[in-house]
């Protein structure tokens, strides 16, 4: 194997120090916790004489106890300790944001492969020169990186360094390692349990959330069937006992207020049924290209913008494609549209609806679908409230069953995506959907 005169040849391993392999077994038995297992990794390599600092970044995992560790926006957690007197420190300046961190992307590619053991940063090749400008800037001479790896999923990296260039001790490069693999393996079993807890706990919670929805479902029918069952129950009490004409204008009278009340629990049942429909629905999760859809919702809704006097104004990105299911889409953006629509003012308005594509906070790429109206808007209370099923701000002769916003974020995080908004009274609201962005399989 042809190696590179600045990384030292690893291929003969050595023995473990007695110390990294107890300090090992206490990490594998789950003796201390993640947080002190880390701590007692970082302050055995600093006990060799030439380790100068320990960085340690967490890319997928969280610690335990986050005030001793550095946030680098949404990408990684990261730690370091340093022997006293060092001038190195591999950690971005305070408030700097995720951008400072370092990449070495020359390293790094050594470092996923099987480890990294540099011995003199001025001994990089062409290819490494953002790695070297990167050391240099931090005063490292020399470092030996390790990544967390178990399963094919990379969980961080663990880096030891120093401001001398020169070659490691091949005790110190087999502690590492040894090391870094029993973190690993401890992440994968912290990783599993957390994973096992937030299940219990989001089941806990949907079950909540079902006795709530159900409950407040109950509450709106039960108002209408109540209203359909007082009038007629009148009605026939008077249609025994009272001439025809009389009951007639009973009728004429009190005929209103249940059609009323019949078509309230009409709207209910329908959005429900249609909440059903689209979520059990046979359409598998595919690239559903935004610009369609949104021409089929905006073709479903000239008719009642028309009635309103909304202008539709579409600015769409025509590749902007979403990895959802295309029913679930569809649904959502009407959802949005037709409250768009509804809440404008007496003179009418505008709705604009455009994309955007953006970056969540673990880096996943995402598609978000704006819906702007220019009515007027709802206050700071009311856009905590809006999502709440049945929880409605339209006026009186808006027809609705307050579940439509509700319903379309179910119907968005089913696909990993969201339903949310903003709103400024008088001056009009934002609601937008976001979802994955696809991403077609590379050939």
């Amino acid at each position: 194997m042809n190696m590179h005169p600045c990384l030292q040849d690893t291929t003969v391993r050595g023995s473990v120090s007695p110390e990294a392999a107890s300090l090992t077994a206490e990490i594998l038995a789950g003796e201390t916790s993640f947080d002190h297992a880390i701590a007692r990794t970082a302050a055995h390599l600093l006990s060799d004489p030439r380790v100068e600092v320990v960085g340690i970044a967490l890319t997928s995992f969280d610690p335990d106890e986050t005030t001793s560790w550095a946030r680098l926006g949404g990408r990684a957690w990261v730690r370091e300790w340093t022997t006293p007197g060092t001038p190195i420190s591999m950690l971005p300046a305070p408030g700097a944001g995720a951008e400072a961190a370092l990449t070495m992307p020359w390293l790094s590619r050594h470092a996923r492969a099987g480890g990294a053991v540099l011995v003199d940063r001025d001994l990089l090749p062409p290819e490494g020169a953002q790695d070297r400008d990167e050391l240099r800037r931090i005063g490292v001479q020399a470092v030996v990186g390790t990544v967390f790896l178990s399963m094919g999923e990379m969980f961080g990296s663990l880096s030891v360094a120093s401001s001398h260039a020169g070659p490691w001790r091949d005790v110190l490069i087999e502690d590492l390692r040894l090391l870094t693999s029993a973190i690993a393996s401890r992440i994968t079993l912290e990783h599993s349990r957390r994973a096992i807890a937030e299940a219990i706990e989001a089941g806990t919670e949907a079950q909540l959330a079902y006795q709530h929805f159900f409950a407040s479902v109950g509450h709106e029918l039960r108002t209408p069937v109540s209203s359909i069952l007082g009038y007629t129950e009148v009605l026939m009490d008077e249609a025994g006992h009272s001439p025809a004409e009389q009951v007639a204008a009973e009728i004429l009278r009190d005929g209103p207020a249940m059609l009323r009340a019949c078509d309230q629990l009409l709207t209910v049942v329908d959005s429900l049924l249609g909440a059903g429909r689209t979520l059990s629905g046979d359409d598998q999760r595919q690239g559903v290209v935004i610009a369609d859809a949104l021409a089929d919702v905006v073709h479903w809704h000239r008719t009642p913008a028309l009635t309103a006097g909304v202008e539709m104004q579409v600015d769409v990105d025509p590749t902007a494609t979403a990895w959802a299911h295309a029913s679930g889409v569809r649904q959502v953006l009407t959802n949005l549209l037709g409250n768009a629509i509804a809440h404008h003012h007496a003179t009418g308005g505008t709705v604009h609806l455009s994309t955007k594509r953006l970056l969540g906070e673990s880096g996943q790429a995402l598609v978000r679908v704006i819906v702007r109206d220019d009515g007027p808007g709802l206050d700071g209370d009311q856009i905590q409230h809006v999502f709440e099923p049945f929880v409605r701000y339209a006026g009186a002769g808006t027809k609705g069953s307050g579940l439509g916003l509700s319903i379309s974020r179910t119907i968005a995080e089913r696909d990993g995506g969201a339903v949310r908004g903003e709103s400024t009274p008088g001056q009009g609201s934002s609601f937008w959907l976001e979802l994955p962005e696809y991403v077609p399989p590379v050939a």
